[in-house]
């Protein structure tokens, strides 16, 4: 009896064994026959969704795996064009596991003979041929092209996406064929696109403002009503309303509404179901179905649907306090707090306090954001005090002032961008020079600023260029003497190989002025420091008066640098910078600076810590910065 016993068990045992044999995956040997990477690509993948079924198999399915594995392959080869291969698997063993050795002879590609694009709907009428022409010159899978079935759909999903992105949000695809001839390794595509009735953007409904005013959704959703729907402007608010302090989340998107007058069933069919044919979000080319009764009552005679616009949102808090500690390679330690409400009596406008402390210079401000204008220009107010000492200057200030910001892009698709900027400020300083003088100056100003953008990214640059063009008028209160300042900063990054870049950067400035007039510090010129001339200590180049340096009439600054990355992340670089600011042009003294430092990429942009030598002052100098495009 125990040998019966110990029998079944050793039966058992090896049974077992042999299923967790037959449970292994198998080892996969694919020879591509000259397939593209992309085909093989297809093809593995495709085969390891089989491979990954063995273990649940026992051996009497490991043959119908097999059979899997193969019109897997063929299927495979099928999405990358290949409609006449021959594929042919061999099952063996090696070291105990099976193995699948498969061949393949792709045979000849089929490529794209002919695309036939039709349209129908509202969009074939003559007014629209222009759009219609360029809808049919944009599609992507052109004859002569390799069929690759990942292309014919994204082809499709693409211009549907035009299509319906513009006018006719309701555009659906309404039918597609794509015929092969495989004797002779040829695709003929034959697509027909449906623009339904046309769609215009009716009245504003809003939802969720509760503290904030609703008010406040005219100031960024602008539209006249019965204004054609576009997709891009529903984006564009929908951001603008997102980057605001008032809301948490915001959603800007055509509703349904019912309207009295209605279609010609000839503008806008009814499928033999009674339901309108949609299409659903970012362009899907497969063809949906949506409720007549909710669309077609909004049609009038002339084929055109009218939809109100909806804005929902989910506010922000009403209050926020942040606080934050820093480390800068001057004044060392740096402290702030931030106090930020973003309804002030019931009016939709952001007010701002804080404080900000460290060795040098210590400042309160408080400050008004209102929401922007129709032109998208955004306005704020506020009063500062502040108190700072750098280079022998010791100043005290109180100030009004206000600022009009107008940011905007460049036309179409283009990466560049646009900023204005104009201020008006009320000044009184208290200033003391080592060594010397104190006096009282109160100032009114005005100033400008225009900078263009053109880079592959704000945070981290690469490629691109940027320049700024400042200009600003003056007065001395209690004296009515003027004063005037131009300025131009501009930098240019080229890409080197792979990760390097190399950065070339200049700054030049002006002041004009009776030779005895003081002007404000913000107004003079001084330089040195992490971000303009390294090797010296920040703001420590300018007019020497007494025992302090004070800004200077004139500025020039220069600087070239090249940054290699080992990685990613990590990289170094080497700089050379060289400038002055003085009275002229003509007393200027060339103060050179040159070194090397460590880069590291960071979200918020590339940190630089560099070691610089100062030749004039015969100074070796740590600074470090963030490196962002100004």
């Amino acid at each position: 009896m125990r040998a019966v016993v110990g029998f079944v068990l050793l039966m058992a045992v090896g049974l077992g064994w042999m299923g967790a044999a037959r449970a292994e995956e198998p080892e996969v040997i694919i020879d591509p026959g000259g397939v593209p990477p992309a085909a093989l690509s297809s093809i593995t993948e495709a085969v390891a969704a089989i491979t990954r079924l063995a273990e649940d198999q026992d051996g009497g399915e490991i043959d119908r795996l097999r059979r899997r594995a193969r019109d897997a392959v063929l299927a495979a080869l099928a999405t990358q064009g290949y409609f006449t291969p021959k594929v042919t698997l061999q099952a063996g063993e090696a070291l105990g596991r099976e193995t699948w050795d498969i061949s393949i002879e792709p045979g000849k590609r089929a490529t794209v003979s002919a695309v036939d694009l039709k349209f129908t709907g509202r969009v074939t009428r003559p007014e629209y041929a222009e759009r219609v022409a360029e809808l049919r010159e944009s599609w992507s899978l052109k004859v002569g092209q390799p069929f690759i079935n990942s292309d014919w759909n994204k082809a499709k999903s693409t211009l549907l996406d035009d299509l319906s992105s513009r006018d006719f949000m309701l555009a659906y695809l309404a039918e597609s064929d794509a015929a092969v001839y495989a004797e002779t390794a040829e695709v003929r595509l034959s697509v027909t696109f449906d623009s339904g009735p046309l769609v215009r953007m009716g009245p504003m409904h809003t939802q969720g403002f509760k503290r904030v005013p609703e008010s406040l959704a005219k100031r960024y959703v602008r539209y006249d009503v019965d204004e054609p729907y576009d997709q891009n402007k529903l984006n564009e608010w929908q951001q603008m309303l997102q980057s605001t302090s008032f809301f948490r989340g915001a959603f800007v998107t055509l509703g349904s509404q019912e309207q009295d007058e209605k279609t010609d069933a000839e503008e806008a069919p009814i499928s033999e179901t009674g339901k309108l044919p949609a299409v659903t979000p970012a362009g899907d080319p497969e063809v949906a179905s949506a409720d007549a009764s909710s669309a077609a009552d909004g049609r009038n005679s002339d084929g055109v649907i009218t939809l109100p616009v909806d804005v929902r949102v989910v506010e922000g808090p009403a209050r926020r306090v942040s606080a934050s500690i820093g480390l800068d390679d001057e004044v060392g330690a740096r402290a702030q707090a931030v106090y930020q409400q973003n309804v002030v009596f019931d009016w939709p406008v952001i007010f701002e306090s804080g404080i900000s402390l460290d060795r040098k210079e210590q400042r309160a401000y408080a400050d008004f954001h209102l929401p922007p204008d129709e032109k998208g220009q955004k306005d704020s107010f506020g009063f500062l005090a502040r108190h700072k000492y750098i280079q022998g200057q010791d100043e005290r200030r109180v100030a009004v002032g206000a600022t009009r910001v107008r940011e905007r892009k460049g036309a179409g698709d283009s990466r560049v961008d646009y900023e204005n900027r104009w201020g008006a400020l009320l000044a009184y300083d208290q200033v003391k020079l080592d060594g010397g003088d104190a006096f009282d100056l109160p100032t009114a100003t005005l100033t400008s600023e225009f900078l263009r953008r053109d880079v592959n990214d704000k945070y981290d640059p690469r490629e691109g260029n940027l320049i700024s063009l400042g200009g600003g008028v003056g007065m001395v209160l209690n004296t009515g003497k003027p004063f005037f300042r131009t300025r131009i900063r501009a930098q240019q990054w080229w890409p080197v190989g792979e990760r390097d870049v190399l950065t070339v950067r200049g700054e030049v400035g002006r002041i004009w002025s009776d030779k005895n007039t003081r002007v404000p510090d913000d107004f003079g010129f001084r330089t040195g420091g992490a971000r303009s001339i390294r090797g010296y200590r920040y703001l420590s180049i300018g007019e020497h008066r007494d025992d302090a340096v004070v800004g200077a009439a004139t500025l020039a600054v220069a600087s070239i640098e090249y940054d290699h990355y080992f990685d990613e992340r990590w990289g170094m670089g080497v700089f050379v910078d060289a400038g002055d600011a003085a009275e002229s042009f003509g007393e200027m003294k060339l103060h050179l600076g040159y070194g090397a430092g460590l880069r590291v990429r960071t979200p918020a942009g590339p940190i630089f810590l560099d070691v610089a030598y100062g030749q004039e002052r015969h100074d070796l100098r740590l600074h470090f910065s963030l490196g962002i495009a100004f």
